[in-house]
């Protein structure tokens, strides 16, 4: 019996690939995915304090106000507004736009700036609302 791998090509390692933007926007919105789960327990944990009594909510949202409560939150509205806006760039190719490798790869720049703009927009507009 012969052996049919040897004709076969190997795949190369991830060595062998060179990171192109679409593809760091490819792993970042399934990052981005997952960490919106962990975003939904911290949601979740909210609003379970808040019906819990006065004193774990207070406690929650003192945590919450912590360098690392904000450090968490601040990644989760990253997380969501890069994911929301790579699910609007899925949405374009669904309808048949962006095909193209140079706007697709724009586009992908657009999508890391325009999250972090956002994100920064979204904390300055909620720091002068708390003022």
């Amino acid at each position: 019996m012969a052996n049919v791998t040897k004709n076969r090509p190997l795949s190369p390692h991830l060595q062998v690939y060179k990171l192109i933007p679409t593809m760091l926007m490819s792993i970042l919105h399934r990052i981005t995915g997952g960490a919106l789960y962990f975003g939904t327990v911290l949601v979740a944990w909210w609003l379970i304090a808040a019906s819990t009594g006065a004193d774990y909510f207070e406690w929650v949202n003192w945590f919450m106000g912590t360098i690392i409560g904000r450090l968490i939150l601040f990644g989760f509205t990253w997380a969501l507004l890069h994911h929301m806006l790579g699910g609007l760039r899925h949405l374009m190719w669904d309808v048949g736009y962006g095909f193209e490798k140079h706007f697709s790869t724009k586009l992908a720049k657009a999508n890391i700036i325009a999250s972090v703009i956002l994100t920064v927009v979204v904390w300055a507009i909620a720091y002068i609302i708390r003022t």
